[in-house]
């Protein structure tokens, strides 16, 4: 596997992503369709994209870095297939090169379910066992999710 990094996405890696999104995430955080899912990325600032490739060209995994109000700020995404396989800690490596600081938001719960009515497993351990920390006194919590912010400084 490999990692390659862009700054612009094509219509075929934004459609491969989406689909990576919408399997993986709560069905609650899924985009309908492509349309939606750009302007979704389309409201991030200063993006960065790190694929995780296998040998077949095929996205395995997506780490994406942007600012927001001032902030470095990350999501992550693996291929449920790959899961605990040391990939996903190489993608937040990659994310850390170039940055001294990174925030992002984490279901700490096990209560959702993914489009495949399986349960969405909290990664807020992985993100422990990578550097981050737990911001507990920030919280988001509205009708599409619940999570607490976590940051990582150099």
């Amino acid at each position: 596997m490999k990692i390659v990094q862009v700054e612009f996405l094509s219509l075929e890696q934004k459609e491969t992503l989406l689909q990576l999104w919408n399997n993986e995430y709560p069905k609650n955080l899924n985009h309908d369709t492509i349309h939606d899912f750009d302007l979704y990325l389309n409201s991030l600032s200063n993006v960065k994209h790190h694929f995780l490739i296998d040998d077949e060209n095929i996205i395995r995994g997506w780490a994406f870095a942007f600012l927001r109000d001032n902030e470095d700020w990350f999501a992550i995404i693996i291929d449920n297939q790959i899961q605990g396989r040391g990939k996903g800690s190489l993608l937040i490596e990659e994310l850390k090169k170039n940055k001294n600081n990174l925030n992002g938001w984490v279901i700490d719960h096990d209560n959702e379910i993914k489009n495949n009515k399986m349960p969405y497993k909290s990664p807020l351990a992985f993100y422990v066992k990578n550097g981050f920390t737990i911001c507990a006194e920030n919280r988001i919590e509205n009708e599409k999710i619940s999570a607490v912010k976590i940051n990582w400084k150099r």
